[in-house]
C-alpha cells in the first residue's frame, strides 16, 4: 500500500513553541516541503489566537497560497463559523476537530463531544459549497489526560454517527503518545472497516518512543496518510503530558514513499534543523542524529 505524508509543523508543530515563524517563512516551508514531496501540509488553525497566539496569521499564509498549493493545504478548524470564516481566504480543505472523550473537548474547544459532533453537518455543508473537503478528525481517540484510556467503543459511535457523514477522510489522533502498536493497528482497522468510504489518516506523537512502531502499524491496519513534524515539533496546550508530534524526518527514514530518497531526506533534514534553530526548540528526530553520525558507508548519511 502507498501511504502519503501529511506535514504538521505549522500547526500541531507550533502550538507549544515558545516563538513564531513569520507568515512569509510559513509561506515559504509550505512551498519547500510541496516542493521535496511532501503530499499534504497542515498550514495553520482556526484557534483563538489569544490561546493559541503562533495562529493568528493562518488565514494570511492561506491567502498567500496559489490555486494548486491551496489543494493540498489543510485548515483545522473546529465550528462551522471556522470553515465560514476561512473560506474567504481561499481555503478549500478542512480537518474538522473534536475530542472523543468530553473533557479534553471541553478543555480544547469549549463544549462537549455531542455538542461537536451535532455542528458537523453544517461544517461539512459549508465546505462542500464551495466544492471544499472536510475530515472527520477524532482527537483523543485512544487516552485522554483526563479520563485516561477512551474506550474503542466510544470511538466505534463516533464512526457510526450519521451526522459525520460527508467526511472525505477519518483523522485518528493519537493526541497524548500513548498509544501502542496492536492498539493503533486495532482502532485504525476498526475504522478502516465501520467507514471503508473514507481515506483514513493517522496523527501520532512520540511522547512514547512508539511514534514509527505506531505510524507503522497504522498502515498495517488501513491508514494511507500519516502526520508528521518537522525536527518532532508539536503538542497540545490543552492535554498534559503530550508531547511533539513524530518526526517527518523519522516517518520518512522509515516508510520510504517514492519521493523520498538519500538526497530528498538530506533536505528534510535541513529543513527540520533549520526551523528548530529559528524557533529555538530542540530537534527530537532520531533520524536526524543518524543522518549526522559518522558512519559516512551509509548512503543516508549526509556528508557535507
Amino acid at each position: 500500500m502507498t501511504v502519503q505524508f501529511r506535514d504538521v509543523t505549522l500547526r500541531d508543530g507550533l502550538q507549544l513553541a515558545g516563538k513564531n515563524l513569520s507568515t512569509e517563512r510559513k509561506v515559504r516551508l509550505v512551498r519547500e516541503l510541496l516542493r521535496l514531496g511532501v503530499e499534504h501540509i497542515e498550514v495553520g488553525s482556526m484557534a483563538r489566537p489569544d490561546l493559541v497566539p503562533t495562529m493568528a496569521d493562518s488565514l494570511d499564509v492561506v491567502a498567500a497560497l496559489s490555486d494548486d498549493e491551496i489543494e493540498r493545504a489543510w485548515l483545522w478548524v473546529a465550528t462551522p463559523r471556522h470553515v465560514e470564516k476561512a473560506l474567504h481566504s481561499g481555503a478549500r480543505r478542512f480537518q474538522y476537530c473534536f475530542s472523543a472523550s468530553d473533557s479534553h473537548n471541553r478543555a480544547n474547544i469549549g463544549r462537549d463531544t455531542e455538542t461537536s459532533i451535532a455542528a458537523m453537518p453544517y461544517a461539512v455543508a459549508a465546505a462542500r459549497s464551495v466544492g471544499g473537503r472536510i475530515q472527520l478528525c477524532i482527537a483523543t481517540a485512544f487516552t485522554c489526560p483526563f479520563e485516561g484510556v477512551v474506550p474503542i467503543e466510544r470511538f466505534e459511535r463516533i464512526l457510526d454517527d450519521p451526522r459525520t457523514e460527508g467526511a472525505s477522510d477519518v483523522v485518528v489522533a493519537d493526541t497524548l503518545g500513548q498509544a501502542h502498536p496492536d492498539e493503533v493497528e486495532r482502532r485504525i482497522a476498526l475504522a478502516s472497516r465501520r467507514r471503508p468510504e473514507l481515506g483514513i489518516v493517522f496523527h501520532g506523537h512520540d511522547t512514547w518512543g512508539l511514534g514509527v512502531a505506531n505510524a507503522v502499524a497504522a498502515v498495517r491496519g488501513g491508514a494511507t496518510v500519516l502526520d508528521g513534524a518537522l525536527a518532532g515539533l508539536g503538542g497540545c496546550p490543552f492535554a498534559p503530558g503530550a508531547s511533539g508530534n513524530t518526526a517527518t524526518e523519522d516517518l520518512a527514514f522509515a516508510l520510504r514513499p517514492e519521493w523520498v530518497t538519500p538526497r530528498t531526506f538530506a533536505q528534510l533534514v535541513a529543513l527540520g534543523e533549520d526551523v528548530s534553530a529559528l524557533l529555538d526548540e530542540p530537534n527530537r528526530s532520531r533520524a536526524r542524529d543518524g543522518a549526522r553520525s559518522r558512519a559516512h558507508a551509509f548512503e543516508w548519511v549526509i556528508d557535507d
